[in-house]
């Protein structure tokens, strides 16, 4: 294999790739972030394949990571770019070549707060697994296990901070493992101490609940800043974290089926977890929205705009509005559901249910319309209401995922403006200025993504 000590600052590996710096080591070898001659010199991940113990083990997961990054989709997975193979002065070498992503581990963004006496909030690591669930989803979803989830294998982009979930190197696939284990053979346990499940660390089994298991540690080092190991009683095999941590009742619950120390107690997909975590105090949603009125309506209001990373939106009114689901609108009867209050999360819709000191008035019996036609009594101007629909029409062309375009303008428009976190948004006249500057950031997303950028 290679000899790294020729990677310096200002090599070139095959006329195309710059070195700038070291970025880490690892067991494969040194990690590189390099500039791409041939894309105007943009930033990029090199791996280098230089194991300290070279086995055949270690270059098959060095493949299969390279292989899992090669099939993988999702704007929250760095993107594939090639395997390069080539020589340094006459040695074979291996690299792996991959988007960089710009920004700090949560690792690293948690060891920076300890030094102001701080930890991350339940807000903030609320709205991380909402952010990550759906990463999981999709993996999960391909018959993959990550099997090293941690904080140092999660990084906060610094454009949108959104969570990215990096080190595919331990990726497990299901239907393969499947295979050994019927021939008799065994698995190397790949994990980390203290974040993986013991099945997954004594024998190897691996589900998505073990990836659950991990993300639920993940969450409570963040909450308490404190080492896995001090969180888990080894003589009981319990984890003692509530003496360390206070949350609500709800996340309590949840952490606590996640980390069930039998694979089958805990919640067996990301989905499960996401359903669990929403408020129990609105479950009658679910009700509710069964009587909902399905409209064919092109584009999405403004209080929209901030949602869960899942992929149902789930809209806060003044007054009974037509609101997006799923590219349709639809009505909901709020007279049912009483007075809302809503937190403003970039990313994520928190509600709570707040006794207002008053009722709303008893509403008639809401009308059907005809799939073009606008909502009446609205207090958007119409040509408001073109803009959203426009907006609308070009992701469509994009082709672009709903949830996944709206989530990114989320995060633009709070790290853009920061001073609107945390407000209720109406369709009030006074709101008109606030919902300018969200269309504003959607259209200038979608003029990136029409000329070739990416999300």
């Amino acid at each position: 294999m290679s000899n790294s000590s020729l990677l310096t600052p200002g090599s070139t590996l095959e006329k195309r790739y710059r070195i700038l710096r070291e970025l880490g080591r690892g067991g494969f070898g040194r990690t590189y972030l390099a500039e791409d001659i041939n894309r105007y010199n943009e930033h990029c991940v090199l791996k280098e394949f230089s194991p300290v113990v070279h086995s055949s083990k270690a270059a098959e997961l060095f493949d299969r990571e390279a292989s899992m990054l090669y099939h993988l989709q999702h704007p929250q997975i760095p993107r594939f770019r090639e395997l390069l193979r080539t020589d340094l002065a006459g040695n074979p070498s291996l690299f792996l070549v991959q988007d960089y992503i710009k920004g700090q581990t949560y690792e690293e963004i948690l060891i920076s707060r300890q030094q102001q006496g701080k930890n991350f909030s339940e807000a903030e690591v609320t709205q991380l697994l909402f952010q990550l669930l759906p990463v999981l989803e999709y993996i999960h979803s391909k018959n993959l296990i990550h099997r090293d989830i941690s904080p140092d294998n999660i990084i906060q982009h610094d454009a949108d901070k959104l969570p990215f979930l990096i080190d595919f190197g331990s990726v497990k696939q299901i239907a393969a493992n499947a295979v050994l284990q019927f021939n008799g053979q065994s698995d190397t346990a790949i994990g980390k101490q203290g974040y993986s499940p013991a099945e997954q660390m004594r024998l190897g089994k691996v589900s998505a609940a073990s990836d659950l298991y991990a993300l639920a540690v993940t969450a409570l080092v963040l909450l308490s800043g404190k080492k896995p190991q001090k969180l888990y009683d080894i003589n009981h095999k319990t984890w003692d974290w509530r003496s360390h941590v206070s949350v609500s009742p709800n996340l309590a619950t949840v952490l606590d089926r996640m980390l069930s120390e039998q694979p089958g107690d805990r919640y067996q997909s990301a989905k499960a977890v996401r359903e669990a975590l929403k408020d129990p105090k609105l479950s009658q949603i679910g009700s509710i929205i069964s009587q909902m009125v399905t409209m064919n309506f092109v584009g999405r209001p403004f209080k929209n705009a901030t949602q869960t990373a899942t992929s149902n939106h789930t809209p806060v009114h003044q007054t009974p509005q037509v609101v997006n689901h799923n590219s349709t609108f639809k009505l909901i009867p709020w007279k049912t559901l009483g007075s809302l209050s809503v937190i403003l999360v970039p990313g994520i819709l928190a509600f709570s249910v707040v006794k207002s000191g008053f009722t709303l008035p008893k509403l008639p019996d809401l009308p059907k319309f005809s799939s073009r036609q606008p909502p009446p009594d609205t207090s958007l101007e119409e040509a408001e209401i073109i803009r959203q629909e426009k907006i609308g029409k070009r992701r469509k062309n994009l082709n672009i995922e709903q949830d996944i375009f709206y989530q990114k303008v989320d995060e633009l428009y709070y790290n853009k403006y920061p001073e609107f976190q945390g407000r209720t948004l109406t369709e009030k006249p006074e709101d008109a200025e606030v919902r300018r500057k969200w269309y504003e950031v959607a259209e200038d997303l979608l003029d990136k993504l029409e000329k070739g950028g990416r999300l």
